[in-house]
């Protein structure tokens, strides 16, 4: 199975050990983030620091200003933590190194975006605005995602993409010191706090024959149960009691929609801007109504789209397949697997998880997260990839 491991430009400017380093683990790929969100990031084996503040979601590149003239929303440059051409300078070395570099761009999910410009968050049924949250439904927030993905995937060198967070984002993510563990929501609690209210998605329910105003009110009157400690975890189906069948599917009908045209228009984006034989992959879930880094999608849909999946295999038991079942020759199916033992991840068990995603329908792995490893974890994952 081809493998390839996530790293920051961080990991590797400044260390010339990291790229060697990286490729000795037998990867022969490596998905380097070129746009990212704010994040706080340990440096285990970096000769002048041990932890990186991303300050706030940035491009890891200089952006293309006569791109980006005119425009409200536009990608914000990162500051120390990565300055210049940080992505540019870490693509160059690691391909150096015999490693073929794909970018990681992560789209919907920008918390300074949504503090400078707080009408294009996701607003929930009681009023509360998402800063880490762009709704994907309103026709600026869509522009803007699109032309990112273009600019941020296709940088000189890239062989291919990997799209993270192209579709709706909602309640659940870790927020700075985040605290809203302390009711468990479930699947129907997470999409019903996820429903957006802004004047967009009002106008989109609009369409498919709701009124906005009545469906907050259902929705907050569905939610109750939930806050009174309730809250089954039946999926769909918990969805469809607490809010009423019609109305749930009408909900999901608009999401679905807005959320597979706005993945169409960015993957075309990125097209048109690479060369031929350029990858664009997905990080996607096969449960269209699902929000968050892992876009929920349809897999048949998404298949005729992009070039292939990224999914979340930690354990060797993910999500991977309804995408598998779809047959389509020559997509990839990558299992998501993470190596970072702090972080919930085992590497010691790589070998096997691998084989049990490979089982499922997986043909290639993404490891997550070389930079974020340890040295003891980062050994394992070469006695794993070596016996593979």
């Amino acid at each position: 199975m081809k493998a390839s491991a996530f790293v920051y430009p961080w990991d590797v400017v400044g260390d010339g050990e990291a790229a060697a380093r990286i490729a000795a683990l037998g990867v022969e790929q490596v998905t380097l983030a070129a746009a990212y969100h704010s994040t706080r990031a340990l440096t285990p084996r970096h000769p002048r620091h041990r932890v990186v503040t991303a300050e706030h979601a940035a491009v890891l590149y200089p952006p293309d200003a006569a791109r980006w003239e005119g425009r409200d929303l536009r990608p914000y440059p990162a500051g120390d933590w990565a300055p210049g051409d940080a992505w540019g300078e870490a693509a160059h070395a690691l391909s150096q190194a015999g490693l073929e570099v794909h970018t990681w761009v992560v789209l919907a999910h920008n918390s300074r975006l949504g503090a400078e410009h707080p009408h294009t968050s996701v607003v929930n049924a009681y009023g509360d605005r998402y800063p880490w949250a762009p709704c994907i439904a309103q026709p600026a927030t869509r522009a803007y995602v699109t032309e990112l993905a273009a600019e941020a995937a296709v940088r000189p060198g890239a062989r291919g993409t990997e799209l993270e967070s192209l579709g709706w984002y909602g309640l659940a993510h870790l927020h700075a010191h985040d605290k809203t563990g302390g009711v468990p929501l479930g699947d129907a609690g997470q999409y019903l706090m996820s429903l957006c209210f802004c004047p967009a998605c009002r106008e989109g329910y609009g369409r498919h024959g709701l009124d906005a105003d009545e469906l907050a009110t259902a929705v907050r009157a569905a939610l109750e149960p939930v806050w009174r400690g309730e809250a089954r975890d039946e999926g769909w189906a918990d969805v469809e009691k607490l809010l009423g069948a019609e109305t749930a599917v009408a909900t999901r009908a608009y999401r679905e929609e807005t959320a597979r045209t706005l993945q169409e228009e960015a993957v075309a984006a990125v097209r048109a801007a690479a060369p031929d034989g350029f990858q664009v992959l997905l990080h996607a879930d096969p449960v269209s109504y699902h929000c968050g880094a892992n876009a929920g999608v349809d897999p048949a849909h998404i298949l005729s789209v992009a070039d292939g999946v990224v999914v979340p295999c930690t354990g060797g038991a993910g999500p991977i397949g309804p995408f598998a079942e779809q047959g389509r020759a020559g997509a990839v199916l990558a299992a998501n697997v993470t190596v970072v033992g702090g972080m919930g991840g085992s590497p010691h068990t790589l070998a096997r998880d691998a084989a049990r995603a490979r089982d499922l329908g997986a043909n290639e792995l993404r490891l997550y997260h070389a930079g974020l490893a340890s040295d003891a974890d980062l050994a394992a994952v070469r006695s794993a990839l070596a016996d593979l």
